[in-house]
């Protein structure tokens, strides 16, 4: 690879507290070679490769702290559900999706991101909804959160859920009122939670959340490993379309290894991705493939695990330490794990020296995390800042919680675009002293927390830009300011996406800044964020991205 040199546009090395600028880079063989003025750089070349920046803004690439991109390759064939506003809508987006698939009696129907905090029901819809449109299709829509969704009756019995089916430990199946099939469901209505009657025995309604819903799709049909390998090549276009050169993949099991696995062997990553398998049902994966963990291979490696302790604050199953509002039984969400068991965990964590992952939402899940790992530090002898634990989400983690966070080298990645896309939910779900708080990025950063910021995609795209714009300004779609004293500034969120990113992965010698021995991942935008006015921050284009020197994504 010949060396190149990068000049004539605003370089940000990321170097500093404070913005450090270059004048020119030079790259050599996929690494950075020297970065500083131009005519220091150019000096240190014999006619290089030419890379005039055209007063363009390069900057180290951006680094995915959190995400799903085999879910988001597995969404590429689903219906996309993100813009229906009713039940009516929602159905002829799913009729529109069966007609363009020719999909015949029988076959599966698959829809993904609907909302039911913007439809106008609003609530979830339920197998009778389902069941008028598509009597002879089992059907399956997931909630834009992940963490719950709606099965029809076909679906259901695929599912081999019946009234007679428990409730699994951490989550809940819909149930309709005293069993009657007349569609009338609290827990499935409304997404919040039902009397213990609803919980017991009764015809479940369709709507299915957390363990319920996340362990049931088991029985829809995956495509074959070619059509979902190709899907996992147009999921990492669209994630090098937004500057990003290191992927993650948030919770990997088995199935979701085997297509990592297959891409990697059959050299199809360019991007780098980081698995972490589930540690409660997917633990062997770190032993079972030594050649992935500890190093990449072919641009993939393994780079810990990943628990879930709770679920979803706009749906009101993040477990919280004080209630919801608009409860009157005092429903605080409710948790995944015991105690012990997530202790458990992190024990196994430390002991084996791997990361760990815990998805934390609510406060309570929070302390679960905090005081497990603390336990667990103690048990062990080992120092959790070797590992790098990391909360993922945090999104109402309290100060006082942050403080414990930075004595124990916890990580927190904030899903800081929350405040964007449902800052107006949160303002009804905990009221508006606890929802300004949500993703409290700048009381973390002045606690000293390492503070990563992500997408969680395929819950949404994984933009970036747009999630620097919203951790700056830190606004609600609605128009409601959403805790003006958390917002961080442009530069923070910069460290947030790229060195801050690359200290989470342990990646802080390879990646995340602009100096001479790191890798030549960059991504070129059109403006600067630090100069450009905070609201038009969301303006900027990524131009083009870069890995190891080479062109990955340029825009047209």
């Amino acid at each position: 690879m010949a060396k190149t040199l990068y000049y004539n546009g605003t370089i940000i090395t990321m170097t500093g507290t404070e913005p450090v600028m270059a004048e020119a880079v030079l790259t050599d063989g996929g690494r950075i070679q020297a970065a500083g003025s131009l005519e220091e750089v150019r000096a240190m070349a014999e006619e290089p490769v030419l890379k005039d920046l055209q007063g363009a803004v390069m900057l180290p690439a951006f680094i995915d702290p959190h995400s799903h991109i085999t879910a988001m390759a597995k969404v590429l064939s689903y219906a996309v559900l993100q813009e229906a506003d009713s039940f009516d809508s929602l159905i002829a987006l799913l009729k529109k999706f069966k007609e363009e698939r020719k999909l015949g009696a029988g076959d599966w129907i698959i829809g993904t991101g609907y909302d039911h905090n913007k439809l106008a029901e609003g609530r979830h819809p339920d197998r009778f909804v389902l069941d008028a449109a598509f009597p002879d299709n089992p059907v399956m829509i997931t909630h834009a959160s992940g963490h719950m969704g709606v099965v029809n009756t076909p679906a259901l019995e695929k599912m081999g859920i019946t009234k007679d089916t428990k409730d699994p430990d951490g989550g809940r199946i819909g149930r309709t009122a005293a069993g009657s099939g007349n569609g009338k469901s609290r827990n499935g209505g409304t997404g919040e939670a039902g009397s213990d009657s609803l919980h017991g025995y009764g015809e479940p309604d369709g709507y299915l959340e957390e363990t319920a819903f996340t362990g049931s799709s088991s029985v829809i049909p995956e495509p074959g490993m070619e059509q979902l390998a190709r899907q996992l090549e147009a999921a990492e276009q669209i994630y090098l379309s937004h500057g990003i050169t290191t992927i993650q993949d948030g919770r990997t099991r088995s199935d979701e290894w085997k297509l990592l696995k297959y891409a990697a062997e059959n050299e199809l990553l360019h991007a780098d991705v980081v698995a972490y398998a589930a540690l409660n049902d997917a633990h062997e994966l770190t032993e079972e493939n030594p050649d992935y963990t500890g190093q990449y291979y072919n641009h993939l490696r393994i780079g810990g695990y990943k628990i879930f302790l709770d679920g979803s604050p706009q749906g009101r199953t993040a477990w919280m330490s004080s209630p919801y509002e608009r409860e009157p039984e005092g429903y605080c969400g409710y948790p995944i794990f015991k105690d012990e068991e997530v202790r458990s965990y992190f024990e196994t964590a430390l002991r084996e020296g791997r990361q760990l992952l815990v998805h934390c939402n609510g406060d309570a899940a929070a302390q679960q995390m905090i005081d497990a790992c603390r336990e667990a530090a103690r048990e062990t002898g080992a120092d959790p800042g070797q590992t790098r634990p990391v909360m993922i989400h945090a999104q109402m983690v309290r100060s006082d919680q942050l403080a414990q966070m930075a004595e124990l080298s916890i990580t927190a990645s904030f899903f800081t675009a929350h405040t964007w896309y449902w800052g107006d939910v949160h303002l009804k779900n905990f009221g508006e002293a606890r929802a300004l708080k949500i993703s409290p990025a700048r009381t973390a950063i002045d606690d000293g927390v390492n503070v990563t910021f992500h997408q969680d995609s395929p819950v949404i795209q994984p933009d970036m830009i747009e999630t620097i714009w919203c951790a700056v300004n830190r606004i609600s779609c609605g128009g409601h300011p959403m805790g003006v004293m958390e917002r961080v500034t442009p530069y923070e969120a910069l460290k947030a996406v790229t060195v801050n990113a690359a200290y989470q992965y342990g990646e802080e010698s390879e990646k995340g800044t602009i100096e001479p021995g790191k890798k030549a991942d960059f991504v070129i935008l059109t403006a600067n964020p630090l100069t450009v006015p905070p609201m038009e921050i969301k303006k900027i284009r990524v131009l083009e991205t870069i890995k190891s020197g080479k062109i990955l994504y340029k825009r047209l």
